[in-house]
Order: structure tokens, then sequence, then C-alpha cells
């Protein structure tokens, strides 16, 4: 298996440190509003690379930090008038939904920064000590840039282009400034009852240390791959770097995985452009969170992914497409064993591995997906496929969706009404009532359900609208 490391700008091949454990930490919601499509984006890579690990014999344990003090989180709470927990308790309950409705698999930790001031405190008074970190007239602990040689090594900064500053105190700023970033701020009004008490008085963190101490407490001083998209390279993992080594003595992170930017209708997603959605808002639109994943993952990791309502739509067909084959597979398999796969299906399976293995190159991996998908309708309408290799091949596509988790159609409960229409027509057909059972039929599609007689009696599955 090979990943691009940020760091050396190369397609590396990957070994754990482990053995077959890996550690991941993935940087995760700052809970002061939904989650937008942009940040799926990510999200569903580090999915997909998560499951990509496993299904390779990797023993993944994924953490993912929520960030629910920052200095928007705060001005988000003091805005709504309510203290700091109560206002960003529901934005993260509806990150996690979130994920549910994308079929992301939940991480092995999810650290709140506000459970680990504590482990901040102790890493911040490691840097004071080491001399990486200085405590300000006014209570701030800033980090000294200028104490860390290797500092810009991440994001590859020349800093001779550089603006010098002396410090800078807000949690984002841009690539052109090269100043002290504050660990902690000392408390002032803006703060409201935000404080925790510290060597330094009355404070909070700042948001770069908070991920260096939440991964270093769950996953060690070193440990194997970090990721994030690349608006993060610089300032946060760049300091994040420098915090963790600058405290420790040792590598940080062994593979820096980033995923590129979102695009929505060919644009940066902006809301002055009205384009920005949260995941909420697509769904509203009538897309489904299979739908969504679809083209989320449909394009390279490092390539910018230009988001559309036309590729929403045109990914409905194309999950239809791969359903009814499946459907075909599952009838014509019935209750058999798999038996052998056909040589194309074989090919398939090497391809879909290959492509995978070449960094998570999903597109390559998809179209030997749907490669498999055209030669076993082939070999369906000819005759040319037995139960056994019918098996064979569903079999297949359920272990290539272990990583990918599109392929499978998710499997809804009809609701009463539906249920009791189905047993209705199960009767007029038993009595041989074909008009009734037509138009039971057509209520039943009018409900946005289909129906089909198959040898194991009749099947009800949702309309693709």
């Amino acid at each position: 298996m090979r990943l691009f490391n940020t760091m050396t700008r190369r397609v590396e091949e990957f070994a754990p440190a482990g053995g077959r454990r890996v550690g991941l930490y993935t940087c995760g919601p700052t809970v002061y509003n939904y989650a937008h499509i942009g940040n799926f984006r990510t999200y569903v890579f580090e999915d997909v690379l998560r499951r990509h690990l496993r299904y390779s014999g990797y023993d993944v344990f994924q953490v993912m930090n929520i960030t629910d003090v920052d200095d928007k989180t705060i001005r988000g709470s003091r805005n709504a008038g309510i203290p700091l927990k109560d206002y960003t308790k529901p934005f993260t309950d509806a990150f996690f939904s979130d994920l549910k409705t994308l079929g992301i698999e939940p991480a092995e930790v999810y650290p709140a920064a506000t459970d680990h001031v504590e482990d901040m405190i102790s890493m911040i008074l490691k840097l004071i000590e080491k001399k990486h970190a200085y405590v300000s007239s006014d209570g701030c602990v800033y980090y000294d840039v200028g104490s860390f040689p290797a500092y810009g090594k991440l994001a590859h900064l020349d800093f001779n282009g550089l603006r010098s500053g002396s410090r800078v105190a807000h949690d984002e700023y841009d690539k052109e400034n090269l100043a002290d970033f504050a660990l902690w701020k000392a408390w002032d009004e803006e703060d409201g009852d935000v404080a925790w008490d510290s060597p330094w008085g009355r404070g909070r963190p700042g948001w770069h240390i908070e991920c260096s101490a939440m991964s270093i407490r769950h996953l060690g001083e070193t440990f194997d791959i970090h990721t994030g998209g690349v608006d993060n390279i610089f300032p946060h993992h760049e300091n994040e770097i420098a915090q963790s080594e600058g405290a420790t003595g040792r590598q940080f992170v062994r593979y820096w995985v980033h995923s590129e930017h979102l695009q929505v209708e060919g644009r940066k997603m902006a809301k002055s452009f009205g384009n920005f959605y949260t995941l909420r808002e697509v769904l509203e639109k009538g897309y489904s969170g299979r739908e969504v994943r679809y083209v989320l993952i449909s394009g390279h990791y490092r390539q910018k992914l230009n988001f559309t309502f036309a590729a929403l739509d045109a990914a409905r067909p194309t999950l239809a497409r791969l359903d009814e084959c499946r459907a075909r597979l599952a009838a014509l398999a019935g209750a058999s064993k798999p038996g052998d796969a056909p040589g194309w299906a074989r090919a398939g399976d090497a391809a879909f591995g290959a492509a995978m293995d070449d960094d998570l190159n999903v597109p390559e991996a998809l179209a030997a997906v749907f490669g498999v998908v055209h030669e076993a309708n082939r070999a369906i309408d000819s005759g040319a496929m037995g139960a056994g290799a019918a098996s064979a091949v569903e079999a297949l596509f359920d272990k290539w969706d272990t990583v990918l988790n599109v392929l499978r159609a998710p499997e809804v409960e009809p609701p009463a009404e539906v249920l009791e229409l189905a047993e209705q027509r199960a009767a007029a057909r038993a009595a041989k009532m074909w008009d009734e059972a037509d138009r039971l039929r057509a209520k039943l599609t009018g409900l946005g359900w289909e129906i089909r007689d198959t040898a194991e009696g009749a099947k009800l599955k949702p309309r693709q609208q």
C-alpha cells in the first residue's frame, strides 16, 4: 500500500511502526455550526483510508477530536447567550448523526478539547521548560517559532517571502504570516465564563495545542498517520509539529495525508456565492446520504472535487444500475454457496486492490467495479453464469463495499401501509384477480415502492426517484 506523504511530497510505501497496528489521527469538527459538505469531503476520504487499511489487514486505532472550545465556539455561545456546552452540544450531536447518514465508520475515540485541558497545560509547561514557549506580560503563553529550526518543514515555507510578526493571538491566520502563536490565552471579557485555572492565571488553550495534546494522549508521542484537509497544513498542522516535537524531542507523525478542497458548481464554496451547503441542506433537496457519499468519493482525494447537483442526479441511475446487477446476481445465486469466480471477476478484483493500494485511487477502483457490473450483466444475459459463480461475484461486491460503502442499497423497512397493500396484492394474485393485483401495484408505485415477483415471493424496494 502506498500513500502520498505531504511531508516528503512523495508517494511512499506505507509501513506502520507497530507491525499491523496503525495509529490514525483525523482532525475533527469545530462544533460552532453544522458541518458543511466541504468538511465531509475530508471526513469521507478519511473513512475510505481507514476502511482500506482494515481491508489490507491492519488493526486501526483512530482518534478524531471534537473542538468544542476555540474562538468560534466562544463567539457563538456569547452571541446566543447560552453556556458553551449548551451551545456546542446540538452541533456535536448533529455531526454524529451526519456521520451515520454518510456511512462513516466510528473512530475508536472522540476526545473533546474541554476534557483535555490538563493535558494541554502539561504540554505547555514542558514547552516553557525547554525554552520553546514564553509567558507574556499579559498572562498569555506563546510558542517561540524561532526556537524550532525545522518550523515550516511540512508546508515547505520559504521564509524569505513571509511577513514577520511578533505574535498572533487568534487561532487562524494566513500562510504569509510568520509569527509566534498562542498556546494559552489569558481570560478577557470576550471569553465570558469560559476559563480554566493554570500556572499563568485564568484562561483557555489556543486551538493548535489542543490537537497536539489529544493526539499524544491517545496515540503516543509518535504515531503513523495524521490526516486533514489541505487548509490545515498551515498553520494548524505546522504548529502541531512544532509543539509536539518541541515538547517530546521525537518525530510526531510518520505520514501526513491531506485531501484537496471541494468546490461547488465550479467555484470555491462561500455563502456570498450562494453555493454553501451543509449536508442537511443537500438532503432536504431530495438526495440520499448514499448518493452524496458516492459523489464525494468519486474523485481522487488529492485533486479538487467539483461537487454539483448534476453529479448527484447522475449518481442515482449509476447506483440503480449497480443495484439492478446485484439483484440479478442474487436471484441467480439463490441459496448457493460461492463457487469459482469467473476470470473477468478475478481480474476486476485484482484491479480494485491495485487501484486502492495506489494512493487510494478510488476512481480507478470504481472503474474496476463497473467493469465487473458490465461483464456480469453480459454473462447473465447469455446464460453463461451459474449459481455458484453468481454467488462468488456477489461476494466480491460485498468485499469491495467494506472499503467504499456505496455498493449496496441501504435496506429500508416498508411502512405498515405498504406491507398491508403487498399482502392484499398477494391474496389477489392467489385468487387470480389480476385487475385488482394491478390496481394494488399501481397504488404501491404511487407510495414510492416497487414490488417484484420472484421464486421466493414478492419483494419490496423503494423506487428510484
